[in-house]
């Protein structure tokens, strides 16, 4: 028996109707109606959310502008919800879920969505794995026919996962084993964390992929790909009563899993500084940084982000400005603040020039962090960080990919779809003092983990300079 669609407006007096279903069009948030005319988005352009019985979550954002639909399959499981001795098996299952179904042989989904005009695309990090596909409006239904069978009947046998297996486990050995920063930056996670799951790698070590078994998989896929776990993100050219016709009758008879809770292991206060010293194939000394930080709900977040943007973001950026402009220290330098349901890291990663090593890098890295708590960061440089924050989430949303990504990336790892325009209207709210708070409150020394990077003596530039060297082609979506 099929699972009817409601929403939190429908009464209990029996089931309504597909017309009755629809949220009132006037409701304010709080009954599950997201307007962005606020944001700059026109009075026409709003999210609605829905729900089947069986739990499967769906937002539908209506916009004529073009004959597209973005169709987007989150699920809430990552590396996060993985086990010491599983890890990397939400990565292989993003993988797998390309291969062979009951209904169709392998590689019959990638040609038969090739032939509808439409595009694919997956990933798999911390928090989530995401689905996305791009398709002329006139096909959206035989692509929800075909992102339905995935998700309850994919095949599961012993050649399909071995050979998915050694895909995944080239990709770890061209993205991670075999590339510098690959490699570091997964020692510097490794490093920071000592329990939280965000310790291990996304992708997986190298040992759990090989030994993955088809009950393994079978497991995973019977409990994480479920309706209940799953939040579809429509938006585009569409009827959304059709639309939701169609997912009544593809998704509504599926059953709801028990999904267990993600581990509840918190991160312990780092109180000294951790410090790893490697020898890599590299050119020159590289300096990689970890600065724990706040989950994106938290408060600090947002004006975090802006820090990082006044530190790291573009070419007037204060540390690329000092490290790669005035000093001619280094040759690229970058910050990445991470955006995660859970505490994560704000990263810092530095290339050396040629005569340069990485405790001078570190010296002046620490020089401009301490800037910060003494010349307060200035209007123009506050207002050309937040401009650029708001230019990177507005490019993000020309699109209804674009859209797709945002609404369902801030409902997977937030549960509010809107959050990434909320974020937009806070700006305004952020000042410089609160800048030099945030310095003293996340970039001290003894919360932050140290990765130094020093070329392998005789080695690095005569191999890093042969043609003979070459990579294979990656294989996978992580991201």
């Amino acid at each position: 028996m099929s699972s009817p669609i409601s929403s939190p407006s429908a009464t209990k007096s029996g089931p309504p109707s597909l017309l009755t279903q629809r949220l009132n069009r006037g409701a304010s948030r709080d009954r599950q109606i997201h307007h962005l005319g606020g944001y700059g988005f026109g009075p026409e352009l709003r999210i609605e959310r829905f729900a089947m019985g069986n739990g499967l979550s769906i937002l539908l954002v209506e916009d004529h502008a073009a004959p597209t639909v973005a169709y987007h399959t989150w699920f809430r499981v990552g590396s996060r919800h993985e086990k010491p001795g599983k890890t990397g098996i939400a990565h292989l299952f993003e993988h797998l879920m390309f291969n062979e179904t009951e209904k169709l042989g392998a590689g019959a989904f990638d040609r038969e969505l090739e032939e509808l005009g439409a595009e694919s695309n997956a990933s798999t990090w911390l928090d989530w794995t995401h689905y996305d596909i791009a398709v002329p409006s006139s096909a959206f239904e035989r692509v929800a026919e075909l992102e339905a069978e995935r998700m309850q009947h994919l095949v599961l046998r012993e050649p399909q996962v071995e050979s998915e297996k050694e895909v995944v486990a080239n990709e770890r050995r061209y993205r991670v084993e075999d590339d510098v920063e690959g490699s570091v930056g997964e020692q510097l996670w490794a490093t920071a964390f000592e329990r939280h799951p965000y310790r291990w790698p996304t992708i997986g070590w190298m040992k759990d992929i090989e030994s993955f078994t088809v009950e393994d998989c079978e497991k995973f896929y019977r409990t994480y790909y479920a309706p209940n776990n799953a939040t579809l993100v429509l938006v585009g050219d569409f009827d959304p009563e059709r639309a939701l016709a169609k997912l009544q009758e593809v998704y509504g008879s599926y059953r709801s899993a028990t999904i267990p809770d993600p581990p509840p292991d918190a991160e312990p206060e780092q109180l000294a500084e951790r410090s790893l010293a490697l020898t890599k194939l590299t050119p020159t000394w590289k300096l990689n940084l970890g600065y724990h930080s706040p989950a994106l709900g938290h408060p600090d977040h947002l004006p975090l982000s802006v820090l990082s943007e006044v530190l790291f973001g573009g070419r007037s950026s204060r540390l690329v400005k000092a490290l790669v402009r005035d000093r001619e220290m280094a040759g690229d330098i970058r910050g990445s603040l991470s955006p995660l349901r859970d505490p994560g890291l704000l990263e810092i990663f530095v290339s050396a020039r040629e005569g340069f090593d990485a405790d001078q890098l570190l010296s002046a890295v620490d020089e401009e962090i301490d800037r910060v708590l003494s010349e307060p960061i200035s209007d123009d440089e506050l207002e050309r960080a937040k401009a650029r924050i708001e230019l990177g989430l507005l490019q993000g949303l020309m699109t209804n990919e674009g859209k797709a990504s945002t609404i369902g990336f801030y409902e997977v790892v937030l549960g509010n779809p809107a959050a990434g325009f909320e974020r937009l209207l806070g700006l305004n709210e952020i000042h410089p003092p609160q800048l030099r708070d945030l310095a003293v409150r996340y970039l001290g020394r003894r919360s932050r983990t140290v990765i130094r990077v020093e070329p392998q003596a005789g080695l690095a530039q005569a191999e890093l300079a042969s043609p003979e060297s070459s990579q294979p082609e990656s294989a996978g979506g992580l991201q």
